[in-house]
């Protein structure tokens, strides 16, 4: 275990939750502490860093906590600049290079980060002279990039179980903090009622896409606590979050996020009940029970909330019920201009941040992509189907090595569908597919020799 998990133990689990809840009403209160709040855990992380040498992946913390509280950051007007997120977890596993190094194991994502390289220079050429160069490079590739740097760090990286847990939990934490700044911005959600589509009123007045998307990770986080801590306290504390988080996600009316949590679930608890005995399958199935049954009352509730839109939004229809022709609400157009693109221009791809003018040239329509497999072709040819398959098939074969691992399958999944409903815009989906690269120690194989209770911290 790490020091820095030993001395977080001096905090019990109601305290650092109280802590931010407490920091949620002070930015609401005082919206420019947003800003202090940044800068002062930034601070705090650096230090403990420094002071500890990163001997037993303090980093991870770090990068994992900003890339909880990225969207509470850019929803409060924190974000020193849009990308703060993504800068800020870069920044932090480039600090972890430079103290431990990387693993030669990690050289196919050395590859895929200089695939990327020549599309900059298709864009320099393709964009027009009204673009801004920088600003479209830098909102496409500070995603992948992130994803890649995050990918050499972690690939092969021993953490115990545990350790990783605690990682969780540290990206948990300012997920709730923005959960309870939403409740705080809208406590009666049948004020912003305004149809069936993503609702910005309820999602802080900021982009329902990615409150959805990370909302939906902190409800993935809590389900899987509630099978891996045996702490009736701390398990009935994160049932109640769960509930609420999970109705604050989907009164966003962004459906992305929500089914991606799901899906996670599903796989996580399908991975745990292959892999148990008859015991554990025993304790496995009232849990899961309880939690069904928890969110079946907590989609009810909602759904009188919402006056019955709710249901709506997720069965396809409009505010007077009527079935919509298009449940992506117009990203498949999106990607088949993408696609359009790709075979126009398959060996080279048009550029880096092209896609959005190319789309407008040919039908009038100025919107970014929300699908990051269609940019990459589009924008990269076919080196970015090559950048594809690499991020698939390395873990895929990695997945023969970790095989106890139950986190592994689920993270993948998570990257996975948030790419394909809202791109690479959070550090979310790159930090999340870095953890399913860590190598977990498998506790099975290991006597334990002291283990202190999970209620101290959780």
């Amino acid at each position: 275990m790490s020091q820095y998990a030993k001395n977080i133990r001096k905090f019990t689990y109601v305290q650092l939750l109280g802590l931010h809840i407490g920091l949620a009403l002070l930015v609401y209160l005082i919206r420019p502490s947003s800003v202090i709040y940044l800068l002062g855990s930034f601070a705090i992380f650096m230090i403990y860093i420094l002071a500890k040498g990163n001997r037993n992946n303090e980093v991870l913390y770090a990068a994992a906590y900003f890339t909880g509280a990225e969207v509470f950051f850019r929803m409060t007007g924190g974000a020193l600049f849009y990308e703060t997120g993504k800068y800020a977890v870069i920044f932090f596993l480039l600090v972890g290079m430079f103290y431990r190094g990387t693993s030669l194991r990690s050289i196919p994502y050395w590859v895929y980060l200089f695939i990327l390289v020549p599309g900059i220079l298709f864009s320099a050429i393709n964009l027009n002279y009204e673009s801004n160069f920088r600003t479209a490079i830098i909102f496409n590739l500070s995603g992948p990039f992130c994803l890649g740097i995050a990918a050499i760090y972690m690939y092969y990286r021993r953490v115990s179980a545990e350790e990783l847990r605690r990682i969780f939990l540290v990206m948990l934490l300012p997920i709730v903090t923005t959960m309870v700044y939403l409740f705080l911005y809208t406590p009666n959600i049948r004020d912003a009622l305004n149809g069936t589509e993503s609702n910005f009123q309820t999602s802080g007045g900021f982009g329902p896409n990615q409150v959805a998307t990370i909302l939906g990770l902190g409800m993935f986080i809590l389900i899987t606590r509630l099978f891996t801590i045996r702490d009736r306290l701390v398990n009935i504390i994160d049932l109640v979050i769960l509930f609420f988080m999970s109705y604050r996600a989907i009164v966003t009316f962004s459906r992305g996020g929500v089914i991606t949590a799901g899906a996670c679930a599903v796989f996580f608890l399908i991975f745990l009940y292959v892999t148990s005995n008859s015991r554990n399958r025993a304790r496995l199935l009232p849990k899961v029970g309880i939690i069904v049954f928890g969110l079946m009352l907590t989609w009810l509730f909602t759904s009188i909330q919402t006056t019955g839109l709710i249901d709506y939004r997720y069965t396809n229809r409009d505010a007077a019920g009527r079935l919509k022709r298009d449940i992506t609400t117009g990203r498949s157009d999106l990607i088949s201009s993408e696609l359009e693109a790709f075979y126009e221009k398959p060996l080279t791809g048009i550029g880096v941040g092209k896609i959005k003018e190319y789309r407008f040239e040919q039908s009038g329509t100025l919107a970014a992509t929300h699908n990051e497999v269609s940019r990459l072709l589009s924008e990269h040819g076919v080196l970015g189907l090559a950048a594809l398959m690499l991020l698939f098939l390395t873990p895929l074969f990695y997945w023969f090595r970790q095989r106890h691992n139950p986190y592994l399958i689920a993270l993948f999944i998570f990257w996975f569908l948030t790419i394909n409903h809202s791109s690479m815009r959070l550090a979310a989906p790159a930090f999340i597919y870095g953890l399913s690269l860590l190598f977990v120690l498998n506790e099975k194989k290991k006597p334990r020799l002291h283990r202190q209770s999970p209620a101290q911290l959780g």
